[in-house]
């Protein structure tokens, strides 16, 4: 089961049902799908998504993801699963717009790895950058991350795969 967690600001804990609207409203939010690297989807498919996490998600144990909260305010998604982008498990965070360029995403990240290494026991954690994603590329390589690959779209949209190793680790939060 998604375990409770806690940074110094943020409150990382499982979906409730009370969060479906929240979570739609992030992931409707076309400069958050920019910068994710995905296609802004139809409300109503979000919501299947959203439904998916108390009917499959969270019932079969299949992945940890957490709603995110600051001072008790839904602000963001995150998730730590294994996925078809990489050979093994994948970072993925997304935070709403008013709380960017707070140090948020970088606090968050780290949570989410430290939870990786020290209690999934992963030799190593991934992310898909996107290439223009100046920002989070930065916080990748400050968290020791290394550009692997480069993956480019049928569009011609190029993501970067980024690897922090638990050997590695000892660059985070220089």
């Amino acid at each position: 089961m998604t375990p409770t967690l806690r940074s110094e600001r943020l409150l990382l804990s499982p979906y409730t049902p009370d969060d479906e609207d929240d979570f739609v409203a992030l992931l409707r939010d076309e400069e958050v799908c920019k910068w994710m690297g995905q296609e802004r989807q139809p409300e109503e498919t979000i919501r299947q998504l959203f439904a998916l996490l108390f009917s499959e998600v969270y019932p079969n144990a299949m992945f940890d993801v957490w709603a995110v909260r600051l001072d008790g305010r839904y602000i963001g998604h995150a998730e730590l699963k294994k996925t078809g982008n990489v050979d093994g498990h994948e970072l993925i965070c997304a935070l709403v717009r008013d709380v960017w360029r707070m140090g948020l995403g970088t606090e968050l990240s780290y949570r989410v790895i430290d939870y990786g290494f020290d209690e999934l026991g992963l030799a190593e954690i991934h992310g898909c950058v996107d290439a223009n994603n100046t920002r989070s590329l930065a916080m990748a390589r400050k968290a020791g991350f290394e550009i692997v690959r480069d993956v480019t779209g049928s569009d011609g949209t190029v993501t970067r795969v980024v690897t922090l190793r638990a050997a590695a680790r000892h660059l985070l939060r220089k």
